[in-house]
Formats: C-alpha cells, structure tokens, sequence
C-alpha cells in the first residue's frame, strides 16, 4: 500500500495555465475555460517555507505618498485622452486590441508623433512591418517628428537593448504577438511568448516610468488572442472598433485602473489618416430638405456619450412565401420583437408579408434597448407610407406588452438632441429636466406613440391600421401633438 501510495505521489499531473483547473492526463482542451493548448504538465509541489527578507521600500502611511508622479500626461489625441482618462500615466501599460485593418497602427503612429517633443522621447517598434514601410504611412498621415524613433525589431532582447539606447518615455510595440524570446520555447504568438513578452515590457515600463502602449490581435470571435493572463496583468484594455466599410471608429475602455471604463472615443478614417471627432452625430444622420417615410432619429449611449442616429426601414411586396427580413447596424431579433408588437399591439397586419429592410446611417451599431421605440416607428412609417413629423426623436424601450419603458440618460439624450437642434421628442412617462424650448410627449404605449404618423396619407392598400388610443388619454396628450 505504501508503495502504491509513493507511486500515486510520483505521477505527473497536468494543469491549465489559464484558470489552473488541474487532470491527471493531458488533455488537448481545458474543459473548465475550454480554451488549446494550456493544459501542461507539472510535477508535485514541495513543500518550502520562505523566510523573511530585506525591503526595497518602506512602507509609509498612504497619505504621505506622492500622487504626483502618476499624473496623466496627454497623447496629443484628445478622444483617446477621453478614454484613457485625461492621458497616460508614467509606467502604465496599455493594450489595444482590435480586427485587421480596422486602423490600431495609423492611430498610434498619430499618437507616437503628437506625444514626442524636446523632454519626452517615443520609440515606435514594428514587428509586422517593416521600417521603410512605416515611413511611408508617417509621410502620408504628417506624422513625423525629430524625436520619434523607429525600429523593426521581432526579438525580445532588442527591444529592450533599444529601450536603453533611447531612453523613451513612450513605447509602442505593434504588436506583442510578433516578438518573441529565444529563451522560451514555442513560436511567436504562442501563449508562453505572448507572456513573457509582456511580463518583460511591463517590469521595464514599471522600472523606467516609462507609458507603453501594446497593439493585441483578436480572434475570429472577437476575443483578444492570447493567454487571459495578459489583459490581467496590463492597466488598460482598449477595444478598437468599427466597420471596414464606414469611416466611423470607436475605442472604448474594457479595463482602465487610471478612469472610468464607460467613456467612448470617436474617430474617422479617412485617406490622409485618422482624426478624432468631438461631435460625431453628423455622420449618423441624412439632412433632408422633407420628411421621407421610413425613417426615425433616436438617441443612443455610447458610454456616457450621447449620439444621434438615424434608423431606417423599408418595405416592398414580397415574391416569395417566406418574406425578408434583412438588418445592418440593428440587431434582428429585437426588429423581429417590434415588429410583433405592431402587428399584435398596433394593429399593422401589413407588416407580416412584405420584405422588410432596416438599416442604420453611417455604420452605427444601435443595440442598446432605448432604439426600441425609434425602430418601431420607423417601421410603422414604412408600412403606411406615411413620414414623421420632422426635427423629432424617439426615445424608449418597448416590452412585449406593448408599453413603452424607461431608460437610463434620458436627460443627457434629450439635451443633445436639443443642441442638435431637434424640436420635439416622444420619451416613456416622467423623463425629468426637460431642455427649454424643447417640446417633449410623454408616451405610455405604443397606441399613444402611433398617434404622431398622419393619418390622412396612409394607403389602404396595405391595410395597414392603428388602433386608437383611449379617449381621454388622447384628450389629455391633444395639446402636445407634433402635427399642431
């Protein structure tokens, strides 16, 4: 039995390296965080003791710590100072993550240019590119300075040699899955080259005071790709978003221990580079000279952003038995939801056998529920043919029940669409501080939201209807009714 048990003591055992869940066989796939290839062997413990040893600092009293050296210093991009919360502070360790081609390196390289001067050095190191390369994007977005320095270097250790030949106080490595160390084991992008590609980076940022800024690839599922242990260990986690096809692009803040992680930076790409844009409204709506049918401006939060989009839709006569439902920029299952509840609620049966198309301007993604409202209107306009009252937004989330529901901000939307120059809003009950000179209509459900589509334009062809709401609600709201 004994030896049994000291064979038992002996065999090897084998953990994941992402979440530590621990087999006695190798396994191909963690089933715990089902992530490949983490699952390595390691051998039993010993017991150890460690005993005491000599401080590096004392520790003092948290009040009598100097906050000043981790003041933030601006890149010289203000939506990504926004982000970031009010620039990077020395020894901090960002990691910015986002698709192929959707412009990580174009805003760093701005970012690299705006932060050098005289005092403060940049060195920019590619790894998937090469120098002569990244001169040409330089020239062509005016992004060059004097004290900017460039290397193209996929070795761990020259980096670090060029760390201590130009003494920068900002670093940007693009990327971390590109540099490897000869000391360890496997390719590079590998999990064990990834981490100690940037436990090397960040015990020399740390070291030196010095801010860096990581470019991180991503997954097919979005994911940022490497070991989970990475955006633990950096100080901010930066998502970089945006269609290829729109000129739109935000950042937005996963994990910031400097700031808030609700604040949204926008951007526009465009041919001579990228630019941050302070008032990004414009890109999402279409100036008419009159209302179209189909259409509904709303609100929507980026963070704690306010930005006025533009929902569309259309329908047409479907020509097969299972009609279309197509979508870009709205989620289809909360479109599938607004339409049964006009159908059910409100009393549009025209919806159920044409093609439908709804669409958002300027490659906007609207998810949040707060579109609900601006969705269903802008469907029931399609249906009836019938356009809405101009220079108005919708507001509100709409249950299956057909009432309209309260969201978070409405104060903030109102006030933008108020500076945007929007006369008229149609918010769920009690929406506070109204801003002045800004008609607002209290709705309850979606009966009482369907009275601002003129009736006297609705085709009958398609049999479209509107149940009207109860006569003393529609006495009581009369006075507030958009059409007067």
């Amino acid at each position: 039995m004994a030896a049994r048990t000291k064979s038992a003591k002996d065999r090897p055992s084998y953990r994941c390296t992402e979440c530590g869940w621990t087999t006695a066989k190798w396994l191909g796939r963690c089933p715990e965080c089902q992530a490949w290839g983490t699952v390595e062997e390691y051998g039993a413990p010993a017991v150890r003791t460690t005993a005491a040893g000599r401080v590096s600092t004392a520790a003092v009293p948290i009040g009598q710590v100097d906050g000043r050296q981790a003041t933030a210093r601006s890149t010289g991009v203000d939506e990504l100072d926004r982000v970031l919360g009010g620039g990077l502070v020395p020894g901090a360790v960002v990691l910015l993550a986002g698709e192929p081609g959707v412009g990580k390196s174009t805003l760093l390289l701005d970012v690299a240019a705006k932060a050098a001067s005289d005092e403060h050095r940049t060195l920019y190191v590619t790894g998937e590119e090469s120098a002569s390369q990244v001169r040409l994007r330089a020239d062509r977005i005016h992004a060059l300075h004097d004290h900017l320095y460039l290397a193209a270097e996929t070795d761990l250790s020259a980096v670090l040699g060029h760390l201590d030949a130009v003494k920068p106080s900002l670093l940007i490595l693009d990327s971390v899955q590109t540099v490897a160390s000869p000391e360890i084991d496997g390719a590079p992008g590998g999990m064990a080259q990834v981490r100690e590609v940037a436990g090397a980076l960040i015990r020399a940022s740390k070291e030196r005071g010095m801010s860096t800024l990581l470019v991180g690839h991503v997954t097919k599922d979005g994911a940022i790709a490497g070991p989970r242990l990475l955006e633990h260990l950096v100080d901010v986690v930066l998502s970089f978003e945006g269609d290829r096809h729109a000129r739109l692009r935000l950042v937005r803040g996963v994990k910031n221990r400097y700031g808030t992680t609700d604040e949204v930076g926008c951007f526009e790409l465009h041919d001579e580079g990228i630019t941050g844009l302070a008032d990004p409204s414009g890109l999402f709506l279409t100036r008419r000279a009159e209302a179209v049918p189909g259409t509904c401006l709303t609100v929507t939060l980026e963070g704690r952003r306010p930005l006025v989009a533009e929902v569309q839709a259309l329908t047409v006569d479907s020509q097969i038995p299972s009609p279309r439902r197509t979508t870009s920029g709205l989620e289809t299952s909360r479109v599938s939801m607004m339409l049964a509840v006009l159908e059910q609620r409100g009393r549009i049966t025209a919806l159920g056998k044409r093609d439908i198309y709804s669409a958002t301007v300027g490659g906007v993604k609207l998810s949040e529920p707060a579109a609900d409202l601006a969705i269903a209107l802008a469907l029931a306009s399609a249906a009836s043919d019938t356009p809405l009252p101009k220079n108005l937004v919708a507001i509100g989330e709409v249950g299956l029940a057909g009432e309209v529901r309260r969201v978070t901000g409405v104060q903030r939307r109102l006030a933008e669409a108020h500076r945007l120059g929007f006369t008229h809003a149609l918010v769920p009950s009690d929406p506070g501080k109204v801003p002045a000179g800004m008609k607002v209509i209290e709705v309850a459900d979606m009966g009482e939201a369907l009275r601002v589509l003129p009736r006297g334009r609705q085709r009958p062809s398609d049999g479209a209807s509107v149940t009207a709401p109860r006569k003393e609600r529609a006495e009581a709201t009369r006075d507030d009714d958009p059409r007067r």
